[in-house]
């Protein structure tokens, strides 16, 4: 019974109860796929086994449990450093709660009731809910003010734990029928209702999600007004006075994306989780609204983003300094900053973008971050973790925001539990839905159960993807049906490195890829990037495509000093990155000559399993007993970016130069 109010709820968690406008493609939701692949069903294993335990495990041990618990109490003193130290326990209920929907855990199921019950005594009687001040009302922390809500629009992060909040509540309702957690959310959700709106109290959030959880509880609900919060926190921005003529971005607004009203801002700009959670509640809000400035905003925020300020393994948010956006073209590789979360997010907006327009280059970003930037973020063992991800690690140089190797927690553990909340959800982002057009988004192996036009129909994906570029998909209707299959082709068998021409590749690929329906070449319409093939299907039809997997020479636009004379590795999805280990202990000396052939190969042994690229390249040779430098020859060894640093820490490159002009003498 539990299994089936889940199901229902999901199929219908995207136009709930009398809902008439959303999104006009539809998401087919991850309890609905079951994955028959290795890449992506290992990983979702490993995070069932190993990160959620370990997630909730860091919980108790740092603290943040204690808090609730003292808050419960209304004695103690916070005992961890941050006030948003709350979410870490509603992110992990939330990822064990999209883990027990598709594997039943009644020993997790427990311990969720068991927490959940903790959670639910720190509540004030009102619906308040924060320990950092429900603990010692009369002494919280610095970052929480004097009084509720003073510093929301600052560093208090009041609505920012209501949001993770909804979002984990509504998590565990859809996955077990209960009504444990919903009921705290709901409860605190009603409190924000009675206390901003017109004619109450104002503010633009600091940290911006309780937006998109907001529309969470209204899709359950059906409550008009936690849809109406949600618009009034989005136009809440651009009213508070800042010093417009100020460059510092906390005192002009751009930190807090808060410098105009949202449908005026064209730019992707200050702390990037922070904008990606904004820009995905606009799209949420627009779909359900129809509010066409809303749209047209973070279209030209999108633009922004892809074109100017990201970078080429699909990361955002360049600057360490306030996590956040740089200048347009600002993508330093020495000091890169590239927050996990900012990669998580960047995955929730851009399926909604793709909801929205059903367009396949945001499908075409949504990739690239998802098996480049945002894997990276957490090791093969699903217990340690990248906050930061690198572009290069060199020997020579070293800066506060390099991470070398991956830790196990954080004094700010959003990435991890963020990580253990996203990795069971992607099976959700395979395919989607729009009446008779059924879109297969991602490349996984796997079965998909839909309805058109309410009868059964299932897809079974065949593949080895990403290694491989052969794919099948096998259409089982219940009897025969018309359907429009719209199967994306990347932008990267496209000659499109991304979609923009912030970095493009080297040689041309002019490969047409070819589509056989039984055994049949077909020819097909490309529509915004996607084969459409429209006939009356029957069971056991199958579908061939191959794509192309040739190693591509990725170059960046002249306008990315960085990256000038110099290109980075791409086959397939997948970026690729020299490690020290492969590399007789260096990766930074390395010249990649034009014309330089490469050769793949797959290595089960190595990581879990990957494709490595080979070649024959120059190393830069420095003899610092005969003080001489010479150039020499040596096979170069390229793995995914996403594996490297679970082999111990040194160096990592991303970018080559394909030749030597100048030379920096560094004598440290």
């Amino acid at each position: 019974m539990k299994k089936l109010c889940f199901l229902l709820f999901v199929c219908c968690s995207i136009s709930a109860y009398a809902q008439k406008q959303d999104y006009p493609i539809q998401p087919l939701a991850f309890t609905q796929v079951k994955l028959a692949d290795h890449f992506w069903a290992s990983r979702i294993e490993t995070n069932r086994t190993v990160t959620i335990p370990a997630s909730f495990e860091r919980c108790k041990s740092t603290g943040r449990i204690k808090n609730f618990e003292m808050a419960a109490e209304g004695k103690g003193k916070f005992c961890t450093t941050y006030p948003f130290d709350d979410t870490d326990i509603y992110k992990t209920i939330e990822g064990a709660s999209y883990s027990l929907a598709v594997h039943p855990d009644k020993q997790l199921d427990a311990y969720l009731d068991s927490l959940i019950t903790v959670v639910g005594k720190a509540q004030e009687a009102d619906g308040y809910l924060y320990t950092s001040r429900t603990i010692d009302p009369l002494h919280p922390g610095d970052w929480a003010g004097p009084e509720r809500w003073v510093r929301e629009s600052e560093n208090s992060h009041e609505l920012y734990n209501a949001g993770h909040m909804y979002e984990g509540a509504a998590a565990h309702f859809m996955a077990t029928g209960k009504h444990n957690f919903l009921n705290i959310a709901l409860k605190n959700a009603d409190l924000l209702v009675q206390t901003f709106g017109p004619g109450k109290r104002a503010v633009a959030p600091g940290h911006e999600i309780v937006e998109m959880g907001l529309v969470r509880l209204y899709r359950i609900t059906g409550k008009k007004e936690y849809l109406d919060l949600a618009k009034f926190f989005i136009d809440q921005r651009g009213k508070k006075a800042y010093n417009k003529k100020s460059k510092n971005v906390w005192e002009n607004g751009t930190y807090y994306q808060d410098d105009k009203p949202v449908i005026n801002q064209d730019e992707a700009e200050g702390h990037a989780v922070r904008a990606m959670y904004l820009y995905a509640g606009m799209a949420d809000v627009a779909a359900l609204t129809g509010d066409k400035e809303y749209l047209a905003a973070i279209d030209k925020i999108w633009d922004n983003m892809v074109g100017k300020k990201m970078y080429v393994q699909g990361s955002i948010g360049a600057v360490g300094d306030g996590e956040r956006f740089g200048a347009n073209y600002e993508l330093p590789n020495a000091t890169a900053y590239n927050e996990t979360c900012a990669a998580i997010g960047s995955v929730f907006w851009n399926q909604r973008m793709f909801l929205l327009h059903g367009d396949s280059k945001y499908i075409d970003v949504l990739e690239k971050v998802l098996y480049n930037g945002l894997i990276s973020g957490v090791g093969l063992d699903g217990k340690s973790f990248f906050y930061t991800n690198a572009m290069q690690i060199q020997d020579h140089f070293t800066h506060p925001d390099i991470e070398r190797e991956r830790s196990g927690w954080f004094v700010c553990s959003c990435c991890p539990t963020n990580v253990a909340r996203l990795i069971p959800s992607i099976p959700g982002y395979i395919y989607a839905q729009n009446g008779k057009d059924v879109f297969v988004n991602l490349f996984i192996s796997g079965t998909g159960s839909l309805k058109v036009n309410n009868k059964a129909l299932q897809i079974t994906q065949q593949n080895n993807y990403p290694w491989d570029g052969g794919l099948a998909f096998i259409i089982n209707p219940a009897s025969a049906m018309e359907m429009n299959l719209k199967i994306r082709i990347p932008g990267w068998a496209q000659n499109q490195a991304v979609p923009s021409d912030l970095y493009s590749y080297q040689q041309p690929l002019n490969k047409k890829v070819e589509i056989k329906v039984n055994g049949k070449p077909v020819e097909y319409q490309l529509e915004h990037g996607y084969a459409v093939i429209s006939k009356k299907w029957k069971k056991g039809d199958k579908v061939e495509m191959t794509l192309p997997m040739d190693v591509q020479r990725v170059m960046a636009s002249e306008k990315l000093p960085d990256d000038a004379g110099r290109v980075a590795l791409q086959r397939g999805p997948l970026m690729y990155a020299a490690e020290w280990t492969d590399n007789g202990g260096k990766a930074a000396n390395i010249i990649i000559p034009k014309n330089t052939a490469f050769t793949s190969h797959y290595e089960a042994g190595l990581l879990n399993g990957v494709t490595v690229l080979k070649a024959e390249v120059k190393a830069i040779n420095v003899d610092t007993a005969k003080q001489t430098v010479s150039t020499e020859s040596k096979t170069l060894t390229a793995i995914p970016y996403y594996a490297w640093a679970n082999r111990g820490k040194g160096e990592m490159m991303v970018w080559f130069p394909e030749e030597v002009k100048f030379v920096d003498i560094i004598s440290r």
